[in-house]
């Protein structure tokens, strides 16, 4: 084998302009969003550019609804980019649905000059001379049409056929050093001629996306591990766009590890971790899924998994990428967003919150001032117990509950049993003589009743009160709930447990 030619990286004093190009399908991906954050990062590090272009050639599955969908996670995430179809910018369109013209021009100049050449062979009848020849008649295009005169492209155009156009691959190796995996060779002849323009005039995949990485500067393309394959194809059209003058330079290359779902299968769109807009509706903060997404593949130290945008922009090393597959790990996930909760500003978890508890049903769509202070005011309690901001409707909702106030079935039945009626008895006659109604005064007021007069351990002493007051088993502290509430609506709760408890 011959040594692997190294292709000829973006100079090193030139300004980095890494780019994201993903296909307006379906909704955001945690791995597409992933793949943005990593260029994001990477540009941002090395105080470069990110250009935004969309992929939208495919008109059977690209849609405007998918588009607007992923303009809105991004912003929702606070990624933003220097150049793309929002924006603008000097090398535009930033929509290759745009780009027909470009396209046509650069494949008759690489036409003109030899790089492509017109095929016409039926993938029928590649099969047929592998099979003839006593090889696997699945391996593909056998070059074929590399040397065909032009009498015999006239007599098959005389036939009906309408050629494609395949890009000459060199008869070499060809090897380039992956930003993430190291040094990476293709031996010669394990590619075969790739067609980069349909027999229609279409231009391909294979095309469109070096010609934009080409004519848009792009000195850094880091990209998905299932791309790994086309890259070669692609380093041979840079040499031939080289060749005539459309560019003088071939991008770094980065491929980032896949991200897995349960079983270690690669995470599908079917899976519902999957889904961006899945966790923030859960609850998940932008500060939260960036910094997991950042873990899947990278970390900022050994000893380290909460960081914020800011310091993943100073410490990113694109070459500490990992290139084994990473594993989305809700768990991890959600206690990386707990951190951020508990991190952030009472005023700022407060705004946040809101929504969900109006979209829980706990607050209507205009929240009276009043309300909004009961939320501050809960807000301490809760914020250091949640793991998502949704799961603040079940903390808070006692609060606002009123006169509809139930406590949850499974709850009632495990707490407010027959055995419950001597703590809730107990409950209501030291709360009642409780004269100043602060978190305090209540602690020591039923603590002495039911820990101390009943001798029960405080682990179990309190649960048939917690039940009675917030409906649940698992809440807010109790006595800093109970303030919260007030006396009046308090003690009618803890009445009211215990006719539960009579009706059994």
């Amino acid at each position: 084998m011959s040594t692997p030619d190294v292709t000829t990286a973006a100079e090193s004093d030139r300004p980095v302009r890494a780019r994201f190009c993903p296909s307006p399908t379906g909704t955001p991906h945690v791995g597409l969003i992933r793949t943005a954050l990593f260029n994001w990062a990477f540009a941002r590090h090395n105080n470069g550019s990110l250009i935004f272009r969309l992929e939208d050639t495919d008109a059977s599955r690209d849609s405007e609804d998918s588009y607007q969908a992923l303009l809105e996670a991004l912003r929702w995430l606070g990624l933003d980019w220097d150049e793309g179809p929002d924006v603008g910018g000097a090398h535009g369109p930033y929509r290759q649905s745009q780009r027909s013209e470009i396209y046509a021009d650069v494949a008759r100049k690489l036409l003109e000059a030899g790089e492509l050449y017109e095929s016409f062979s039926t993938p029928q009848e590649v099969e047929q001379r592998h099979r003839d020849a006593g090889r696997d008649p699945k391996l593909g295009y056998d070059n074929a049409d590399r040397e065909l005169t032009e009498q015999r492209k006239s007599e098959l155009r005389a036939e009906g056929r309408s050629p494609v156009l395949r890009l000459r691959m060199p008869d070499r190796d060809i090897g380039f050093t992956d930003l993430i995996r190291g040094e990476v060779t293709f031996p010669a002849g394990s590619v075969p001629d790739p067609v980069l323009v349909r027999g229609s005039g279409d231009a391909l995949y294979t095309l469109t996306n070096p010609v934009d990485d080409a004519l848009m500067g792009i000195t850094h393309v880091l990209r998905g591990e299932d791309l790994l394959s086309s890259t070669p194809r692609q380093i041979a059209l840079y040499e031939a766009l080289q060749r005539v003058g459309i560019t003088d330079s071939t991008p770094h290359f980065g491929h980032l590890p896949f991200v897995m779902g349960e079983g270690n299968k690669k995470l599908s769109k079917r899976d519902p971790q999957s889904d961006v807009f899945h966790h923030r509706q859960r609850g998940f903060v932008p500060e939260g899924l960036l910094n997991y997404l950042a873990l899947l593949g990278w970390s900022i130290a050994e000893d380290r998994d909460v960081f914020d945008l800011d310091e993943m922009v100073r410490s990113f090393d694109v070459g500490r990428v990992s290139a084994n597959p990473a594993r989305f790990d809700q768990k991890k996930a959600d206690a990386i967003n707990a951190a951020h909760l508990r991190a952030l500003a009472l005023d700022d978890f407060v705004e946040r919150v809101i929504p969900y508890l109006v979209d829980g049903g706990v607050l209507p769509e205009q929240p009276s001032a009043e309300q909004r202070e009961l939320v501050r005011q809960a807000a301490p309690l809760v914020q250091e117990r949640v793991v998502v901001l949704s799961d603040a409707v079940g903390m808070m909702g006692f609060l606002f509950a009123g006169s509809e106030f139930a406590p949850e079935q499974a709850a009632a039945d495990k707490a407010l049993g027959a055995d419950a009626t001597p703590v809730l008895s107990a409950a209501v006659e030291a709360a009642e003589g409780v004269t100043e109604w602060v978190s305090s005064e209540l602690e020591s007021a039923l603590k002495a009743a039911i820990v101390e007069g009943l001798g029960i351990k405080p682990r179990k002493a309190f649960t048939p009160v917690r039940v009675a007051i917030t409906g649940r088993t698992v809440s807010p502290p109790l006595f800093e709930s109970m303030e919260l509430l007030g006396r009046e609506t308090s003690l009618r709760r803890l009445r009211a447990a215990l006719e539960y408890d009579s009706e059994g």
